[in-house]
């Protein structure tokens, strides 16, 4: 009896030691940019004087069929009590999509019926209350923070929606071939914001700028760097994390790292990625947009080509973030390296010979062990991320500044979207005018049999200066800060660094026998790899350079779709890594081994725990 009370009293004890450490943690406050009450309705209308909210996450509350904007400033209170609450009684109380008679949806992809005959359904928010529930382990959803996101008459917004205006310009351009014309003039173009010019300049940086903003500043852009990360190893190599492109040998050595089979047990996984049509973007009618901003479920619809192939360019890229099952990449690149045999952290214990050690890894700091908890952490990441977005940011998405700036552009007179004029006015006119000519082009097209010019009246120009949308339903619905993809991104990427010996270098088997480094990249037709890493200067990748890539890509790759920004992927990755860290942390108290990991940060630092 003795010995059993004893274990069920040190089992309680490690977890009040964890739960101790948790509840040491500094809980955060939570500042928002104070913009939500700022804008406000002119006098002469309804609602005369009450915010506008135009600066604000609204997607999916009614919104006026004319100008894309919120009717009712109440539903947005609404909306908050219930996120608030948090409980399914409230927020079923939150108005959802058109409040209005048939037809629901007035553009032609909406108002279409689906493949079944059946008309256009709503689309719901999504986890609302995610960020109200408690953890068992790792910091609680709401013990960390994000700091306030740019504000709608930022600088560095202007930055951010023209980076999302040249993203989605250059989608259909390989990553092979950045040296394009249209790269270049989007590297111009960016390089003359005054966020990116800030440093350029030299000298002190305006007093008013945050700490946060400090950081986030970027260097001048080339075509080396353009619409890359921001974290060591981003900017080694080719555009692509080599982990969304290889593959392992697999079952006695049955496949070629360049052929993209991940070994799944006695299966293999493709790396290749069902290709969409090419040249072909959405939500550039206005209708449309406004159909997506009242919650229109046009998932679905998009295009495909025939066939499969290897990420090749931004487009294929979106696919891929589109249907990921959001761990996929990391559990994919842990796959990966324990099928090359990468060591482990030198901290780890169990890595001498058998007939030294004893025993072998696998429950415990063995493959089950990684791959479980690269998953693991992600629930919590994503529950995190979401109080953010829900209860403190309610960032709107950078398909909604978008509408803010056709809006605007046509009726610079309102005084309800007056607050637009700073952001208008710093834009490249020759950006936006290639946006409004891509747009038109694209408004020569048909969503299945409907023309996307039935969505304009007679005499209407289709040269619409919306954001164009890799997808037809834009972004998810909730709100843009911070970004679910990149915290996720962050969460996971930690717990490999901690893991594997971070700075060991990727090499492969060549045919004669010898290991050599490489950096594969897709063939133009996107069908096979070959091998550039003479390009390079033969320097070997590192697992942190690809690990903190493949993070960087499959954040960016959400830009690329037009449903995030810069600053979403920057800070929400930082969140992710602070849920991945204080997990471990915690989970390294109920092990009788004693060992380390040495953590490489994505500041550039290292943590140890």
């Amino acid at each position: 009896m003795a010995s059993q009370y004893n274990r069920f009293t040190e089992a309680y004890n490690v977890r009040l030691e964890a739960a101790t450490l948790a509840k040491n943690r500094p809980h955060p406050i939570h500042l928002a940019n104070t913009e939500e009450l700022r804008y406000r309705r002119p006098f002469d209308c309804e609602f005369p004087g009450q915010p506008s909210h135009i600066a604000s996450y609204t997607k999916g509350l009614p919104h006026d069929p004319k100008t894309g904007l919120l009717i009712k400033p109440n539903d947005f209170q609404t909306f908050i009590r219930a996120l608030d609450a948090g409980d399914e009684f409230s927020i079923r109380e939150v108005p959802l999509g058109p409040q209005i008679p048939e037809p629901r949806f007035i553009s032609g992809i909406a108002s279409t019926p689906k493949a079944d005959g059946s008309p256009t359904d709503v689309r719901a928010w999504e986890s609302m209350a995610a960020g109200n529930t408690y953890g068992l382990e790792g910091p609680d959803a709401q013990a960390v923070t994000m700091p306030p996101a740019p504000a709608l008459d930022s600088k560095e917004l202007v930055y951010e929606i023209s980076e999302s205006y040249w993203m989605a310009l250059v989608r259909d351009v390989p990553f092979t071939r950045f040296d394009d014309d249209v790269v270049r003039d989007a590297v111009r173009s960016l390089n003359q914001t005054e966020w990116i010019r800030f440093l350029a300049k030299g000298g002190p940086l305006p007093p008013s700028l945050s700490d946060a903003q400090r950081k986030r500043l970027r260097k001048p852009f080339t075509i080396d760097t353009v619409f890359r990360g921001v974290t060591k190893g981003d900017l080694e190599g080719p555009y692509l994390s080599q982990f969304m492109l290889i593959g392992n040998s697999g079952i006695a050595n049955g496949n070629k790292i360049e052929d993209g089979f991940v070994q799944y047990g006695a299966h293999r996984v493709d790396q290749k990625v069902r290709a969409v049509e090419d040249g072909r973007d959405y939500m550039t009618t206005f209708k449309s947009f406004v159909d997506v901003q009242n919650g229109a479920d046009v998932r679905g619809r998009e295009v495909y080509s025939d066939g499969f192939r290897f990420i090749t360019t931004p487009r294929d890229l979106t696919t891929y973030v589109h249907f990921d099952a959001l761990y996929q990449a990391y559990l994919n690149a842990c796959l990966i390296l324990l099928g090359m045999k990468v060591p482990f952290d030198k901290g780890l214990p169990f890595q001498l010979d058998d007939d030294v050690d004893k025993q072998q890894t696998f429950a415990t700091f063995g493959g089950p062990h990684i791959l479980s908890l690269v998953t693991e952490v992600a629930t919590r990441a994503l529950k995190a991320v979401r109080f953010q977005k829900y209860n403190v940011h309610r960032r709107l998405r950078p398909e909604a500044v978008g509408g803010l700036i056709e809006y605007y552009h046509n009726n610079p007179d309102s005084e309800i979207v007056a607050g637009v004029k700073p952001l208008y006015e710093a834009l490249d006119k020759d950006m936006l005018n290639r946006v409004s000519m891509h747009n038109e082009s694209q408004n020569k097209l048909c969503d299945g049999d409907v023309p996307r010019m039935s969505d304009f009246e007679d005499g209407e120009s289709s040269a619409t200066r919306l954001l164009p949308m890799a997808f037809p339903e834009g972004s998810p619905m909730h709100p843009s800060y911070g970004a679910g993809h990149a915290a996720v991104a962050g969460a996971c990427v930690t717990v490999l660094k901690a893991f594997f010996d971070h700075g060991y270098e990727l090499r492969m088997l060549d045919e004669n026998g010898n290991m050599v480094p490489f950096a594969f990249v897709p063939t133009r037709d996107g069908q096979s790899l070959k091998n550039v890493i003479s390009e390079y200067g033969n320097k070997p990748l590192t697992v942190e350079g690809e690990l903190n890539k493949v993070c960087s890509n499959i954040s960016i790759g959400r830009n690329w779709a037009g449903v995030h920004y810069f600053t979403d992927y920057r800070e929400s990755i930082t969140l992710g890594e602070k849920i991945a860290i204080g997990i471990l942390e915690e989970q390294k108290l109920t092990y009788g081994e004693n060992f380390s990991m040495t953590v490489p940060l994505f500041d550039g630092t290292v943590y140890r725990i």
